[in-house]
C-alpha cells in the first residue's frame, strides 16, 4: 500500500532556515547550520524536501489555486454569512490589509531554502560519495537544476499575484531591498527555469520512480517556461500596453518565441507524457471499487455514474500507480497528506479545496460536508456545450438524484448558491464496515481522521493538456488544440485566439488558471468575461442578485501585504488600486 507523505524539512535544517541571516558568536554543538549541513547526498535530499515544503501555506486564502479561482469569473464567493474572507477576494477587497500574507511568507521561505541549497552544492565536492566523477557531476547538475526550477517556481507563483518582487537571490541579500521591476522579476524567473532545463537530465517521464512523483523534472521546467513566457508577454502587451519583445536573460542570452516553441516541441516529442484517453479519469469521482481492489471487504461501486460511463480513475501516482491505472498526463502536482490536530498547521498539509468547495451543510454518501465556497457561475455553465463531456465531468448539479447520492440534499444553507458545484474537488466519502470515512482515508487505509483533515487529493499544477494548448497558442496552429478537443468528444475547428480562450476555459475550469488567462489576455478589462451579467442566486434560501465589479485600477494584481511593507520600513511600494 502506498504511503501518503509530505516532503518536509528535518527539525535541524528547518531551525537553521528559520534563522535566515542571523549568526551566533558561539559554535552550535547540537544543531547543524548552513556551514555544517549539505555535506552528503542524504542531507541534500533533506534540504530539497525543505524547499518543496514551502509549497504549503497556512492560510487558506493564500492557497494559489483557491485564491485564483475566487478571483476568476467562473465562480462566486459562496460560503455562509460568516465566510467574509472568501467574499473579500471575490469582490477585490482587502479590508484586513494582509489577505495574502502567507503566500508572501511561503515564497521567501522557499526562495531562501533554494538559495542555501544552490550555494552549498556549488561550493562542495561530493565526488567521494560516487563511484565515478560522471556520477558525481550528474548528481550535482540534477540537484542544481531541480533547485533552480523551484526557486523560479516560487518567484513566479508570487509574481503573478503581486507583480514585481524583491529579488532576494542569495542567503546574504538583505531582506529590505526594494521591489524589482516587472521586467527584472521575470528576467530572474525565466533565467532560473532555463537553468533547470539545461541542468536536469532528459529522462523519460515513465522512468521516474514512485518516490520521485511530485518532483520537478526537465519537462516540467520546459512547460513552466512557456507558461511564464505567455503570461509575462501577455501582461506587458494587454495590461501595460507595451511590447515585451525578445527577453535578455541573466546569462546574456536571448529568449525568443521560437525558443519557447522549441522547448514545448521537445516536451511533446520526448517527455513520454500524453493525454489520458478520457478527461474524466483525471478526477477521483471516476474511481470504481472493483472486486480486485476491495477496501475493507466492501466491493461496492463508489459512484454509480462512474460505472455507467465506464470510467476508471487513473490515480495520482504518475506512471507507477498503486491505485488506479497510471496517470500519464499530470506532470507536476502539489501532494497532500492527512492532517492531525496536534500539528501546528494541521489543515495546511491537506487539500483544503475539497473541504472549502464541498457541498455546504450536507453529508451524503458519496459526498462529505464542505463549506460551500466557490459556487459556479451559471452564466459560464449555461454557455457550455452539453456535448462537451468536460461539462458534466467538471460540474455537479445540486438536485435530488439518488443515482448520484444526492438523496436528501439541502440546497439553501449558504450564500450565492447557484445549484452548481465544482466536481473536480469535492469531499468524497463512503460507508464501510467500520463507518463513514473519506475516500482517500479508505484508499490508503487510514483509520478515521477528522472530516476536515482527510483530503489527500493532489492539486494538479501542470498537465500535458496545457503543454498542447500553449503550443497551439504560440504557433497559431490548431493541431494540438484539436487533439484536446477530440478527447472531449468535440469536432475539429480552425485556429483562432478565441478558440484557444474557450478551450482553456473548459479544459482547466477550477484548476487555478482562468484568472491569470483573463489577465494576460487583457480580458479583465475588455469585458470578455462573465462578470458583465448579473447572477441570480439564493442567500440562505432568499433569492438575490449577485454581481462582481472588477476594479480596473488594480491592473490584475493583488495587494502587497501591509505588514510586509511595514517590516521593510516602507521600502516596498503598494500595488496600484490598493494604496
Amino acid at each position: 500500500m502506498k504511503k501518503i507523505f509530505i516532503l518536509c524539512c528535518t527539525a535541524a535544517i528547518s531551525l537553521c532556515f528559520s534563522s535566515c541571516n542571523d549568526k551566533l558568536d558561539t559554535e552550535n554543538l547540537f544543531e547543524k547550520d548552513l556551514n555544517s549541513f549539505y555535506s552528503t547526498p542524504t542531507e541534500i535530499a533533506e534540504a530539497i524536501s525543505g524547499v518543496y515544503n514551502a509549497m504549503y501555506v497556512s492560510d487558506v486564502l493564500s492557497e494559489p489555486t483557491l485564491a485564483s479561482d475566487l478571483l476568476s469569473d467562473l465562480v462566486l464567493a459562496g460560503g455562509g454569512p460568516d465566510d467574509e474572507k472568501a467574499k473579500w477576494v471575490d469582490a477585490f477587497k482587502d479590508p484586513s490589509e494582509d489577505t495574502f500574507r502567507d503566500l508572501w511568507i511561503a515564497t521567501y521561505n522557499g526562495i531562501y531554502r533554494a538559495n542555501a541549497t544552490i550555494e552549498a552544492v556549488n561550493s562542495k565536492d561530493y565526488s567521494t560519495f560516487f563511484t565515478t566523477a560522471a556520477e558525481a557531476e550528474n548528481f550535482k547538475n540534477e540537484t542544481l537544476g531541480e533547485t533552480y526550477f523551484m526557486r523560479g517556481f516560487f518567484l513566479y507563483r508570487a509574481a503573478k499575484f503581486f507583480g514585481g518582487m524583491p529579488l532576494i537571490m542569495t542567503t546574504q541579500t538583505p531582506r529590505d531591498i526594494p521591489r524589482a521591476s516587472l521586467d527584472d522579476t521575470y528576467q530572474q524567473i525565466l533565467s532560473d527555469l532555463k537553468l533547470g532545463i539545461e541542468l536536469m537530465p532528459s529522462k523519460g517521464a515513465s522512468s521516474y520512480t514512485l518516490e520521485e512523483y511530485g518532483h520537478a523534472n526537465k519537462w516540467v521546467a520546459e512547460a513552466y517556461l512557456a507558461r511564464v513566457y505567455l503570461y509575462y508577454t501577455g501582461y506587458k502587451k494587454n495590461i501595460l500596453k507595451e511590447e515585451a519583445g525578445d527577453i535578455t536573460l541573466l546569462d546574456e542570452t536571448t529568449l525568443t518565441k521560437s525558443d519557447v516553441i522549441g522547448y514545448l516541441n521537445d516536451c511533446i516529442n520526448n517527455s513520454g507524457y500524453e493525454l489520458l484517453p478520457d478527461f474524466r479519469n483525471l478526477w477521483p469521482y471516476s474511481y470504481i471499487n472493483k472486486a480486485s481492489q476491495t477496501i475493507n471487504g466492501d466491493d461496492n461501486v463508489i459512484l454509480p455514474w462512474a460505472e455507467e460511463a465506464g470510467l476508471d480513475w487513473a490515480g495520482q501516482d504518475g506512471f507507477h500507480p498503486t491505485i488506479g491505472t497510471g496517470n500519464t498526463e499530470v506532470m507536476f502536482a502539489k501532494r497532500f497528506a492527512f492532517g492531525d490536530w496536534s500539528w501546528s498547521d494541521p489543515q495546511g498539509k491537506t487539500n483544503r479545496l475539497c473541504l472549502y468547495l464541498g457541498i455546504r451543510e450536507n453529508s451524503l454518501t458519496p459526498f462529505g460536508q464542505g463549506w460551500g465556497w466557490g459556487p459556479i457561475n451559471p452564466n459560464f455553465y449555461n454557455q457550455w456545450d452539453d456535448q462537451d463531456l468536460r461539462k458534466e465531468g467538471s460540474v455537479l448539479e445540486l438536485k435530488e438524484d439518488p443515482s448520484n447520492g444526492l438523496n436528501g440534499l439541502v440546497t439553501d444553507m449558504g450564500d450565492q448558491e447557484t445549484g452548481l458545484v465544482n466536481k473536480k474537488f469535492l469531499n468524497y466519502q463512503f460507508d464501510g464496515p467500520d463507518g463513514t470515512r473519506g475516500m482517500f482515508a479508505y484508499l490508503y487505509n487510514m483509520a478515521g481522521p477528522d472530516m476536515q483533515l482527510w483530503h489527500a487529493q493532489d492539486i494538479y499544477l501542470m498537465r500535458f493538456a496545457d503543454v498542447m494548448l500553449m503550443q497551439s497558442e504560440l504557433t497559431e496552429d490548431a493541431t494540438y488544440l484539436n487533439k484536446v478537443r477530440k478527447r472531449a468528444g468535440l469536432e475539429e475547428i480552425p485556429y483562432s485566439l478565441d478558440a484557444i480562450k474557450e478551450e482553456r476555459m473548459h479544459e482547466f475550469a477550477f484548476e487555478g488558471l482562468r484568472w491569470f488567462d483573463l489577465v494576460r489576455w487583457g480580458d479583465v478589462e475588455s469585458g470578455h468575461n462573465f462578470w458583465s451579467t448579473d447572477v441570480q442566486v439564493t442567500n440562505v434560501g432568499v433569492p438575490a442578485t449577485y454581481k462582481v465589479n472588477y476594479r480596473i485600477e488594480t491592473k490584475g494584481l493583488s495587494p502587497i501585504p501591509e505588514s510586509e511593507i511595514r517590516l521593510s520600513n516602507d521600502v516596498y511600494t503598494q500595488n496600484p488600486g490598493w494604496e
